[in-house]
């Protein structure tokens, strides 16, 4: 994953490496479910747009799994 950082600081002129956190990120206030349900449609898509799984419910530190599948993942979760 150190190369994923490693690129993210290189496209960012006020990094000089590395950038872990997103810069310049909006606040959205999640008053309803559909934008609830964005959100964490999202989230799961991350590690899969990253290329760190193929899909969304085998990155292990994801609720993805619990979600989709009815699975238990790693992480204890409270359902939305």
């Amino acid at each position: 994953m150190l190369w994923i950082f490693k690129k993210a600081g290189e496209q960012n002129n006020r990094n000089k490496e590395f950038q872990f956190w997103q810069q310049n990120n909006h606040p959205i206030q999640c008053e309803t479910n559909t934008i609830l349900g964005s959100i964490m449609k999202y989230l799961h898509e991350n590690p899969v747009r990253a290329g760190i799984v193929r899909k969304e419910e085998d990155y292990l530190y994801s609720s993805a799994i619990d979600y989709y599948t009815g699975g238990k993942g790693l992480i204890e979760i409270d359902f939305l």
